[in-house]
């Protein structure tokens, strides 16, 4: 699903240039359950963004799905992010006047989707994260959790190849945070491919392979806290 060639990462810092990603090299794929970790300055952000098709590498490839992003121009990555990515962010970024109905809605204007189908897969989403009976709310009428579980339905709704989720939990309690991170553990068990990027171990821990990103290098690449949860689960 996923495949990262030798990618490098510059940015022109005044006269200097700051090496963000120093040859990655990565695969990742179909509902895999990855933890992406590091310190900050380490490089994971940069590399969150590349996959994310917000960015794009100065030397390298990135594959998704078969095509290589690298070569894509600003247009065709806003195709490859609409159809094939699902974000969620640590803020939410609901919009404040629309109710959660509308916020889940949104991503699929962009695709010519006619408004009654549009309203049918938003409220699946919701259902899927547990806020059916929410959907004429206004953010500013749920917790923080909810208004996570609503942004992750709005990530959902497009039926996105990879869950690309950027400290999913920074602005929870650790009680909601947990339940954020069961949801998506049974987002994965439905065979969602999730990406969590994340410096706090106790969320990595839910995951199944950890990547470990320290001077724009993978440092470490294996199984996670979650591999054993999930057998202790089958057994």
């Amino acid at each position: 699903m996923i495949v990262l060639s030798k990618i490098v990462k510059r940015y022109a810092m005044g006269d200097d240039t700051v090496m963000a990603l120093a040859g990655v090299d990565l695969h990742i794929g179909r509902n895999e359950y990855v933890a992406l970790t590091g310190p900050s300055g380490s490089g994971k952000s940069t590399l969150m963004n590349i996959l994310g098709c917000l960015d794009t590498p100065t030397q390298g490839s990135y594959v998704l799905n078969g095509r290589d992003t690298s070569t894509m121009n600003d247009d065709e990555l806003a195709y490859a992010r609409n159809r094939e990515i699902g974000f969620v962010f640590q803020s939410f970024h609901l919009l404040p006047r629309m109710t959660v109905l509308q916020n889940v809605m949104q991503p699929l204007v962009y695709r010519g989707i006619g408004p009654g189908e549009r309203a049918r897969l938003a409220s699946e989403a919701l259902e899927k994260v547990g806020l059916g009976g929410r959907q004429k709310h206004r953010p500013n009428q749920l917790s923080g959790g909810q208004r996570q579980r609503v942004a992750v339905a709005r990530a959902l709704v497009g039926d996105p190849s990879i869950l690309l989720a950027d400290e999913p939990t920074g602005n929870l309690d650790s009680k909601t945070s947990t339940e954020i991170m069961a949801l998506f553990d049974a987002l994965h068990r439905q065979g969602q491919t999730v990406i969590v990027v994340t410096h706090e171990p106790d969320i990595a821990a839910h995951c199944h392979r950890v990547i470990r990103v320290n001077d724009g290098r993978i440092v470490e690449d294996g199984a996670g806290e979650g591999v054993g949860r999930q057998a202790a689960r089958t057994h």
